[in-house]
């Protein structure tokens, strides 16, 4: 009977944290990484993704637009920025600081479609099934990062220039559903694409950035072959609930565990790329939990190779 009581109070403790106190506790990872071509200036990269944002939650709406003071160089967006269907709003109001500066962006299936209550239990047996819940404004939630100067990278290429490093992007829709056209990754990337630019300036050395909302093991490899040098993606929300010593307990896809949030790298026909998998700052409306899994955007600093 001891140990009954043992067990159900550490559950209760750790539904306290996980619930009342981890999934507010935001925080900025830092990193650097060398993957600029040699002689480049360093170049911050601000990735953010797997927001969930309801209109009700105002703590992590000011965290977020507090983000700007961070002055990154490019903000990458990897999807899942809504939570709710009254989201769009507060989203595009928060995110305005940094809607200010040079970015790209993805959709993940929570910008298509709002929330559904599921088992939990039921991605311990594999990732979860694509969602069908009501139908979001997408259109809305895109035409205001396009607006603002962000490139859409939905199944598309484009090319900016920044500190006079050019950096072709390559990006795909939604994996989880199914929505990735891997057929327009192409190895000359924003170079042939010719969708959109954003320029400043002349560049003098050039970065392959591919972008995905989920780390699909199919993605990671097609951007690999097509000689991506950085990938950045979200949607495992790092596992969102982990335990001390062993990490995520699953990642939705079929990227392994162990990579499931931060920085690896990935060879593939002899070329080498780094992946960084942010875990997000936010988790469905239905499963309002962290645990051992703060949630996180991720700040990184590109630096020359050599």
């Amino acid at each position: 009977m001891v140990w009954l009581w043992f067990v159900l109070g550490v559950a209760a403790a750790a539904a306290i944290w996980g619930i009342g106190i981890e999934r507010h506790l935001y925080v900025v990872r830092r990193e650097s990484v060398r993957a600029l071509p040699a002689g480049s200036q360093p170049l911050t990269v601000l990735h953010i993704g797997d927001l969930h944002i309801a209109p009700w939650q105002k703590r992590k709406l000011r965290w977020i637009s507090g983000l700007g003071e961070l002055k990154p160089d490019l903000v990458v967006n990897t999807g899942d920025n809504l939570g709710h269907a009254r989201a769009i709003g507060p989203t595009l109001s928060a995110l305005k600081p940094l809607l200010e500066k040079t970015g790209v962006f993805v959709n993940g299936s929570n910008d298509y479609h709002a929330p559904e209550l599921r088992n939990p239990l039921a991605y311990l047996g594999g990732p979860s099934k694509a969602g069908h819940g009501a139908k979001l404004e997408t259109e809305r939630l895109v035409g205001g990062f396009t607006s603002a100067g962000w490139l859409n990278l939905n199944n598309a290429s484009g090319t900016a220039v920044i500190k006079g490093l050019r950096i072709d992007f390559v990006g795909v829709d939604d994996a989880h559903d199914g929505l990735d056209d891997l057929s327009s990754i192409t190895r000359a990337g924003a170079s042939e694409a010719g969708i959109g630019t954003l320029t400043s300036g002349a560049a003098n050395s050039r970065l392959v950035i591919g972008v995905s909302h989920a780390p699909y093991l199919r993605v990671i490899d097609a951007m690999a072959a097509a000689g991506v040098d950085l990938m950045l993606a979200g949607h495992t929300h790092g596992g969102q609930v982990c335990l001390p010593g062993f990490g995520a307990l699953v990642t939705n896809c079929d990227l392994p565990r162990k990579n499931a949030k931060g920085i690896s790298s990935w060879t593939v026909g002899g070329h080498t790329m780094i992946l960084n998998v942010v875990a997000g700052l936010g988790h469905s409306i239905f499963a309002p939990v962290r645990f051992a899994c703060r949630p996180e955007v991720r700040l990184l600093t590109l630096l020359p190779k050599h």
